[in-house]
């Protein structure tokens, strides 16, 4: 029985979206810390605002400033918080109704502990020194003594700013523990021995690379370790031309599902060695190893004939 393997796993990209103008007002609005909503068919006004009704779908547009002052509506309090959160100290996450707004948002509470928290207390807005035109220019809410009321009704606003945000770039990250589990453990291992092991199923007999423990297709337990290729077949690809960020692999590169010589599952990765252009289906390829990896830097053509595609059509 072969060490399960366990290692730590970061999945992270940038999510890029652009804004209409109901979000680009409000975001622009952040940074010239006036907090905009907007107003929908049955005089509700919405904060943040969206750009349709959530109950008729009608669009709305017309924009009102509401207060930087609320009251909170629901907390729930924070003693640890994690990397990246607005507080490094523990703090309350609330929903807030702004003065002049008729619906809540949610954002953190800056206070000494839960027993300073309580849902209908009054709070207004600390805006963060350094604001660029995102929901972190509201760097927390504070405690305030104000009444409901004291600042009127929302104002009509044009949304007009210099220089309005019309992008955000937002970070997703993912953060966790991966344990592979008995049969890819194997395969992993097999792997830094420049060697490709599958399992195959005692019902239909299919390989399967990489090993799952268990068919998908039966449902049954998988335990015998078969070896296959190191070459095989192009089943598609895909041609890949925008550059993922710390990846140094020059666009256009291809991506391809390849079916190793005595599998019945095709696994992917990348090709090289060739022209991206040249890269097809039925294509033979072999792996190519790099001084201390464990695993294919990438596969390359073998030189031999294209498969033909019956040999493989059970795999595209």
């Amino acid at each position: 029985m072969p060490d399960i393997l366990s290692a730590p796993l970061v999945v992270e990209f940038p999510f890029t979206r652009s804004l209409g103008p109901v979000q680009s007002a409000f975001l622009t609005g952040l940074r010239e810390r006036t907090v905009l909503g907007v107003r929908t068919g049955d005089g509700k006004v919405l904060v943040p605002p969206v750009e349709y009704d959530p109950v008729t779908a009608e669009e709305l547009h017309e924009l009102v400033e509401v207060a930087a002052t609320g009251t909170v509506t629901t907390w729930a309090w924070n003693p640890h918080p994690r990397r990246d959160q607005p507080l490094d100290t523990p703090f309350a996450w609330v929903l807030v109704r702004l003065d002049g707004a008729d619906t809540a948002l949610v954002h953190v509470l800056d206070a000494p502990g839960p027993e300073a928290v309580s849902t209908g207390m009054r709070v207004r807005v600390r805006w963060a020194q350094d604001r660029t035109g995102a929901i972190t220019d509201i760097a927390c809410f504070e405690p305030y003594g104000s009444e409901p009321g004291e600042t009127g009704e929302p104002a009509p606003h044009d949304g007009e700013f210099t220089e309005p945000v019309t992008g955000i770039v937002t970070p997703a990250r993912l953060d966790y523990t991966y344990t592979p589990g008995r049969a890819q453990s194997s395969y992993l291992e097999a792997l830094e021995d420049r060697r490709v092991v599958g399992e195959r199923c005692p019902s239909c007999r299919k390989v399967y690379v990489p090993p799952r423990g268990a068919c998908p297709t039966c449902g049954v337990a998988t335990d015998e370790r078969v070896e296959v290729g190191p070459r095989g077949t192009v089943t598609t690809y895909c041609v890949v031309n925008i550059k993922a960020k710390n990846l140094d692999i020059e666009v256009p590169y291809v991506y391809a599902h390849i079916a190793l010589d005595g599998a019945d599952l095709a696994l992917h990765a990348r090709i090289g060695g060739i022209p991206y252009d040249q890269v097809r289906m039925g294509l033979r390829v072999e792996p190519v190893w790099t001084e201390g990896s464990r695993h294919p830097d990438h596969y390359r053509p073998t030189g031999e004939p294209d498969a033909d595609y019956d040999a493989y059509k059970e795999l595209v």
